[in-house]
């Protein structure tokens, strides 16, 4: 029989001060007596709930000196008894320890199987277990504080106040079904369009807010598009404040795009430095023009360079091929030539590093403008899709006020169920499966 009480090393198989060996189940006593040898002469079955106990940790072949604690149910992150060694972050000690918890009748998490039981247990929403992975992997401090608003339940509160709404919708509509051959009370279609309406208008609200929100969770992606030799190596590593691109003055060094991340305003920028746009490249060089344009094509935001004392045809050319992008244009070198240009949106020398703050206020502009981050974002594209659905089951139902009580219901209930994605109340197991796949064993 598989043991129901799970371990993983929860701080990563990475050398460190401290390494955390997480148990949870239904009996992770049982499990820690087998490995804990208290310092003091309380027994590990006797263990206060959240006080640290010092002792020696059994390991597969040694002992270290470390602490252990216990989380009585439902007072734990997974809602069900917990033990946590605390140990040495040493790789091979936390695999002895985790080893010998195998032994010792505990079984190996799965991705994520912590936090499931977590959600399983009542203890948190499925958007807020999103919300977490989100915090964990996030890149920049906007995408942590967004990550920390779903994991603070924030957006299951307003699905679940939205759900409110539409439960006395129904319970209004079942009322008037006592009459089925009469289409609906003025009073209670008042009231559901109203319910309708309120519901809707929420959802705008929330909707209008993934653009931002998205840009916030992947951050944007930049390409620096140019001829050959107008400074684009120059300028990604001018904002990385490092050398990450090969900078030379011979034309068609850089031919594979070269990526570089940087945090600006608490907004996560990838930049791809890519090959110089030219009629005139060789075979290999050719591959990485058509690899730019194809990065061009792809990004969310395009930085167009010109050298000022070089402009001519062939900037045009590429001026024009990426007219219909959102485009920022930059004229470089401004140290060697003070010529203007009409279509110019920053003045810079990348080799100076002058006019790189008013390029990022413009990065910034162009992205998320003048939005205050420290709002509430959608960004996950789960989310997104149920509110989508979720409203237009609505509007239909908007359509079906004077039409027969099922068929309105069906709307509102489809409408109520979408919303209910979100939370986990009626998203299916595959989803589910597939959110906890995303974490780590041992989250």
């Amino acid at each position: 029989m598989t043991s129901d009480n799970i371990v993983a090393i929860s701080t990563g198989l990475v050398t460190s001060g401290v390494a955390v060996i997480r148990l949870s189940g239904s009996s992770p006593l049982s499990v820690a007596e087998k490995m804990f040898r208290p310092v003091g002469k309380t027994k590990v079955i006797d263990f206060i709930p959240n006080k640290m106990y010092v002792g020696e940790v059994q390991g597969e072949g040694f002992t270290d000196f470390g602490m252990c604690v216990y989380f009585k149910a439902p007072k734990s992150f997974t809602g069900e008894d917990t033990v946590e060694f605390h140990i040495h972050g040493g790789v091979a000690i936390a695999k002895g320890v985790l080893k010998y918890a195998l032994k010792s009748g505990a079984r190996l998490a799965t991705n994520g199987e912590f936090t499931k039981r977590a959600f399983i247990n009542g203890k948190l929403s499925l958007s807020s277990a999103e919300g977490l992975i989100d915090m964990i992997n996030g890149e920049s401090v906007s995408a942590v504080k967004a990550g920390y608003s779903l994991y603070r339940e924030k957006l299951s509160a307003k699905a679940h106040k939205m759900q409110d709404i539409l439960t006395d919708a129904l319970s209004a509509i079942d009322v008037d079904m006592d009459f089925p051959e009469e289409n609906l009370d003025k009073t209670t279609a008042d009231a559901v369009n109203s319910a309708i309406e309120k519901v809707l208008n929420s959802i705008d609200a929330l909707l209008s807010t993934y653009g931002v929100g998205r840009v916030i969770k992947s951050g944007v992606k930049v390409a620096i598009v140019g001829k050959p030799n107008v400074g684009k190596s120059s300028l990604l590593n001018a904002l990385l404040d490092y050398d990450k691109a090969i900078v030379s003055s011979t034309p068609g060094t850089t031919r594979d795009a070269v990526e570089g991340s940087v945090d600006i305003d608490g907004v996560r920028f990838n930049f791809f430095d890519t090959a110089g746009i030219r009629d005139s490249a060789g075979d290999i060089e050719s591959i990485g023009v058509t690899l730019s344009k194809k990065i061009a094509e792809s990004s969310d935001l395009i930085l167009f360079m010109i050298d000022a004392g070089n402009f001519n045809d062939e900037d045009a050319k590429i001026k024009d091929l990426v007219k219909d992008g959102n485009v920022i244009h930059v004229v470089n070198k401004i140290d060697e030539c003070d010529e203007k240009f009409d279509f110019a949106d920053v003045y810079v020398s990348a080799k100076e590093k002058t006019g790189l703050d008013k390029l990022r206020e413009k990065l910034i502009e162009k992205t998320v403008g003048a939005v205050d981050l420290n709002g509430e974002f959608l960004c996950e594209e789960r989310h997104y899709d149920a509110l989508k659905r979720a409203k237009n089951s609505l509007e239909d139902a908007r359509e079906n006020i004077g039409e027969t009580f099922d068929v309105l219901s069906i709307d509102i209930k489809s409408a109520w169920d979408a919303l209910g994605e979100i939370t986990g109340l009626t998203a299916t197991e595959e989803i589910i499966d597939n959110i906890f796949k995303k974490f780590c064993v041992g989250k």
